[in-house]
C-alpha cells in the first residue's frame, strides 16, 4: 500500500443512526480538503489533484453551453409564439413568463434529489438527458410542417391545432424539467471545488461566482445575437437545432473531467430533517429549555450527525426550536435520544433556523425577478413597435437584450478586478461588499432600469401621437437603440443582485442543504415570473373595463405601456425599503 493510499484510510464512527466517515489523520490534513469532500472513488479529496480552477474550467464550459441552449430558446420565444403559433401580445407574454417561472420552479425537484439521494453530479447527468430530449422535440416541431399551423393570409391567422400546440409545449416543458436538475446543482457543484475552510480557496470561490455568471452570459450573448438572427432569417428549425447541439457539447464537457472533481456526499432528505425538528420541538413544547446551552444534544467530534456536514454553532434566536435538542429524563432512560423524531442535534436545529432567517431576504428579492422578466416579454414587445432599421441592418427586437449581456460582461470584470479590491480596503471584508449589500445595490439599479423603460415609452407614444399613428398597428419612427439604457441598467443590476444571491444562498446554506438553498434562490425567479403574469392579467382586466383598449392592447400605440413600467418601478421601490430593513436585521451563520 503506497503512502497516499495509506493516508486516505478513514476512521469510522457510529452515531447509532449511520456511519460517519471522518477525515484522515491530522498530520495529513494539509494534503486534503477540510470541508469533507471526496474524490470520484469516495476517498478524501486531495488539494493538489482535485478541484480548484482545473476542474472548474470544465464546469464553466458546461454552464456556458447549457445557457446558450436555454437562451437560444428563451430569448426569442415570444416572437415564435406570435409569428409561428399566432398568439396575441398578452397570451404570448403570459406563456413566456409562465414557462420561465416553471424553469425556475422545477429546480426544487433537482435540489431535493441532489441533497437527499443522488448528489449534484448524478443529478446533473440524469436531467441533462431529459433536457436534450426536450430540445430535440422542440426542433422537430419547428422543422415538420404538420406540427406548425398554416401561414397567415393577410390579417387572418389560423390557430394552432391541439397536436401542434401539444408537440411544441411538450418539448418546451421537458426543457423546463431538465433545467430543474441542472440549475440548482451546477453552480454549487462548481463552488464545491473550492475548500471554504481554506482562506485562499475561499477568495477564489468568490471569483468563481463572478466568472461563472460571466460564462453564462457568453452563452446568452451568443444566443441573443447569432441564434436569434438565424431564427429570424434562416429558419426556426436550424435556430432550435443549434442549441440542441450545444446541449450535447455541454454534457460531454461535464463528463470529461469526472476524475478531477471534488464531491460532497448527499446528507439525506433536508425536508425530513426539518420535519423532525418541528415534531421534536412540538412534543417538548411544555419542557423548559435549559439556560446552559451545553446541555442541548450534539455528538462529539468536528463533524455533525448529518453526513458530510460540519457542526453549526448554537444561536439564541427562535429559542422554541431548541426544545428539539433537549434530552429529557425519559429520553435518557430509554435511549430515545438516538431517535431524531424525538431528539435532534443542535446542528439539525440550526439548519431550520437558518432557513427561517433566510426567508425575509428570499421574499424581498422576488420583485427583482418581476423586473427581470420584462427582459424577455414587454421589453421585446416594446422593441417591436420601434424603428428596427439601423443603417442597412434590421435589428431583431430580441437581439436588443444583447446589451443586457454586454452590460453584465462589462460589470463582472470591473467588479472582480476593480470594485471588489477597492471595497475590500475600506470594509476589511474578503469579498469587499457583504452579500446583502451587493444584492441591495442591484435592487436599486433595477428600479433605474424600469424608470428608463418608462421614459422611452413616454417618448414613443408622444411620437406616435404627433405622427398620427395612434390607431395604426405599426412601428413609430423612433430608433430601437433608445432601449439600450434600460438593458444596460438591467445588466448592472444582475451582476449585483443575481451573483449576490448565488453567494448568499450558497455561503449561508447548511453544508447538506446547498442545492436546496440554490433552488430557493432560483425559486425567486419562478415566483417573480408567475407574479409578473398575475400583474399582466390584473392590469389587462382592470384597464380594459368599459370597452377601453387597456394599457397593453395588441396595438401598443393605443395603449399605455409606460404606466405598466411605472407600476413595476413603484412596486420595486417599496420592496427595496422592506429589503433594507430585513438585511439590517439578518444574522450570518457560524460554523
Amino acid at each position: 500500500m503506497d503512502a497516499e493510499e495509506e493516508s486516505t484510510r478513514l476512521e469510522v464512527q457510529d452515531d447509532g443512526d449511520h456511519e460517519l466517515l471522518l477525515p484522515p489523520p491530522l498530520q495529513d490534513a494539509s494534503l486534503y480538503t477540510g470541508d469533507g469532500s471526496v474524490n470520484i472513488k469516495g476517498r478524501p479529496a486531495t488539494r493538489r489533484t482535485t478541484g480548484n480552477w482545473r476542474a472548474c474550467f470544465f464546469i464553466l464550459g458546461n454552464e456556458c453551453c447549457e445557457r446558450l441552449a436555454y437562451y437560444g430558446i428563451a430569448k426569442n420565444l415570444v416572437t415564435y409564439l406570435k409569428v409561428k403559433l399566432h398568439q396575441g401580445n398578452l397570451e404570448a407574454a403570459r406563456n413566456v413568463t409562465t414557462w420561465t417561472g416553471t424553469c425556475y420552479l422545477t429546480p426544487l425537484i433537482g435540489a431535493i434529489l441532489a441533497d437527499s439521494y443522488w448528489g449534484k453530479y448524478w443529478t446533473i447527468a440524469v436531467f441533462s438527458s431529459v433536457y436534450f430530449i426536450g430540445l430535440a422535440i422542440l426542433t422537430l416541431s419547428a422543422l415538420l410542417p404538420t406540427l406548425q399551423p398554416p401561414a397567415c393570409l393577410g390579417s387572418v391567422c389560423p390557430e394552432a391545432s391541439l397536436l401542434q400546440n401539444g408537440a411544441f409545449f411538450l418539448g418546451l416543458y421537458m426543457i423546463a424539467l431538465g433545467a430543474g436538475g441542472i440549475k440548482p446543482c451546477v453552480s454549487p457543484f462548481g463552488a464545491d471545488q473550492f475548500d471554504d475552510s481554506d482562506p485562499t480557496e475561499r477568495v477564489k470561490q468568490v471569483s468563481y461566482f463572478n466568472w461563472g455568471y460571466f460564462c453564462i452570459n457568453i452563452g446568452s450573448f451568443t444566443s441573443g445575437t447569432v441564434i436569434v438572427w438565424i431564427q429570424d432569417n434562416l429558419g426556426w428549425g436550424i435556430g432550435f437545432a443549434i442549441p440542441t447541439v450545444f446541449m450535447a457539447l455541454a454534457t460531454a464537457s461535464f463528463f470529461a473531467a469526472s476524475n478531477m472533481y471534488r464531491y460532497q456526499k448527499p446528507g439525506g432528505s433536508p425536508l425530513t430533517r426539518v420535519c423532525q425538528v418541528v415534531v421534536a420541538a412540538f412534543r417538548k413544547r411544555r419542557v423548559e429549555a435549559p439556560h446552559d446551552t451545553s446541555l442541548l444534544y450534539e455528538i462529539d467530534g468536528q463533524y455533525s450527525a448529518i453526513l458530510g456536514s460540519r457542526k453549526l454553532e448554537h444561536t439564541s434566536e427562535l429559542g422554541f426550536l431548541d426544545k428539539a435538542a433537549i434530552i429529557s429524563s425519559a429520553d435518557a432512560k430509554t435511549d430515545l435520544f438516538t431517535n431524531p423524531w424525538r431528539v435532534c442535534t443542535i446542528t439539525q436545529v440550526e439548519e431550520l433556523k437558518i432557513l427561517i432567517r433566510m426567508f425575509p431576504i428570499w421574499a424581498t428579492t422576488i420583485i427583482f425577478s418581476v423586473v427581470y422578466s420584462q427582459n424577455s416579454s414587454m421589453f421585446i414587445e416594446q422593441g417591436m413597435v420601434l424603428d428596427k432599421q439601423v443603417g442597412s441592418f434590421n435589428v431583431p427586437p430580441a437581439s436588443l437584450s444583447t446589451f443586457d449581456v454586454i452590460s453584465v460582461m462589462f460589470w463582472i470584470p470591473l467588479y472582480d478586478r476593480v470594485i471588489m479590491p477597492i471595497a475590500r480596503k475600506y470594509t476589511g471584508r474578503e469579498k469587499g461588499f457583504s452579500e446583502l449589500q451587493r444584492i441591495g445595490i442591484g435592487l436599486f439599479m433595477s428600479i433605474v432600469a424600469m424608470a428608463s423603460a418608462a421614459l422611452v415609452e413616454l417618448k414613443r407614444l408622444e411620437i406616435a401621437r404627433s405622427e398620427g399613428l395612434i390607431h395604426e398597428k405599426v412601428a413609430v419612427p423612433m430608433s430601437i437603440l433608445w432601449q439600450i439604457p434600460q438593458y444596460f441598467f438591467l445588466g448592472a443590476s444582475e451582476v449585483f443582485t443575481v451573483i449576490g444571491q448565488l453567494e448568499f444562498f450558497y455561503g449561508q446554506a447548511p453544508d447538506a442543504m446547498r442545492s436546496l438553498c440554490a433552488a430557493l434562490a432560483l425559486l425567486t425567479i419562478s415566483v417573480g415570473s408567475y407574479l409578473s403574469s398575475v400583474i399582466l392579467t390584473s392590469v389587462s382586466y382592470i384597464t380594459t373595463k368599459g370597452g377601453n383598449p387597456g394599457w397593453i392592447p395588441d396595438n401598443l400605440n393605443e395603449g399605455h405601456l409606460d404606466r405598466f413600467f411605472w407600476l413595476i418601478e413603484g412596486i420595486s421601490f417599496a420592496n427595496l425599503l422592506v429589503y433594507i430593513g430585513c438585511a439590517m436585521r439578518y444574522r450570518y451563520k457560524n460554523v
